[in-house]
């Protein structure tokens, strides 16, 4: 399993569930666009930090952007579990 495509995925997959294009994302990330299209192809290797601010601007728990599909796909973005670790 690579886990920069899992991860990727799962933040592509949050993403257009909540309606989000790939520049507010990234605004909300406060990185660009260009970034973002990357981590959902696999192609970056985010730091622990970057899954988080993800994790935020899709109001998911970081964990959601780590489960293999199957379990992702049922959590969703709707998957917040207690405050984010706040």
């Amino acid at each position: 399993m690579d886990i920069r495509r899992l991860v990727g995925g799962n933040v592509r997959r949050c993403r257009e569930a909540v309606g989000l294009s790939q520049e507010d994302l990234a605004a909300r990330m406060g990185v660009d666009q260009g970034y973002v299209s990357k981590l959902e192809a696999g192609a970056r290797n985010p730091t622990i930090v970057t899954v988080w601010h993800a994790a935020e601007a899709l109001k998911v728990h970081p964990s959601v952007l780590f489960q293999p599909e199957e379990a992702a796909k049922k959590a969703g973005p709707k998957a917040k579990v207690g405050k984010r670790g706040r």
